[in-house]
């Protein structure tokens, strides 16, 4: 069993960054893929991005793709994160942090999740 735990969202003007953090315990990050996803309000969760156990494979939804979203990961720290820049107020809901036993499993039906951590893009 992993836990996962995210932090570093907030409050941020159109066009700012943010980077988010999901440090796991437990089993080690390192045997599981990684990934974000996100909510707005009244939708659904939507993928985000995803990265496998190594770091050497990484997924990103259509709609931040060439927007400045990075996935990356330090399994040293057990931590993965997510840096994104240019935000945009569609930006604007809750990230969470998911895990699962390969990238293809994480970006579809992980079976681990953060609580989630607020993002507010303001115009």
């Amino acid at each position: 069993q992993v836990q996962l735990v995210e932090s570093g969202g907030g409050l941020v003007q159109a066009g700012g960054s943010l980077r988010l953090s999901c440090a796991a315990s437990g089993r080690t990050s390192s045997t599981y893929a990684m990934g974000w996803f996100r909510q707005a309000p009244g939708k659904e969760r939507d993928f985000v991005a995803a990265i496998s156990r190594s770091g050497a494979s990484s997924s990103y939804a259509d709609s931040v793709k060439g927007r400045g979203f990075t996935i990356s990961r330090d399994n040293a720290k057990n931590t993965v994160y997510l840096q994104m820049n240019s935000l945009k107020p569609e930006d604007t809901a809750v990230y969470y942090c998911a895990a699962g036993l390969n990238i293809v499993r994480v970006t579809t039906t992980p079976p681990h999740w953060g609580q989630g951590t607020q993002v507010t893009v303001s115009s």
